[in-house]
């Protein structure tokens, strides 16, 4: 049995010529995941959330995961390390 038999090459290639406009909504999705996947990335790294740091890296939830943890998780434990520091 032969493999590309079962496999149509072709298939892609054929969705975007039935739906043009696939192939922008795709690429828009996929800068949309990209921007903000590296911000969280990049908070979670400087505030040591190792843990957050690993769920962002592994989890993708179109970018919501990682809206909440800039706009909600990292100001918490910002607010927190303050709290800290001004405490001392």
């Amino acid at each position: 049995m032969n493999y590309l038999t079962f496999y149509n090459f072709n298939a892609m290639q054929n969705l975007f010529q039935n739906y043009p406009y696939l192939a922008a909504v795709i690429s828009a999705l996929f800068i949309w995941l990209i921007i903000w996947k590296g911000i969280a990335l990049w908070k979670a790294a400087r505030l040591n959330d190792k843990w957050w740091f690993i769920a962002l890296l592994v989890v993708n939830t179109v970018g919501i995961l990682e809206i909440l943890y800039i706009y909600v998780f990292s100001k918490r434990k910002n607010l927190e390390q303050s709290s800290v520091i001004n405490s001392q």
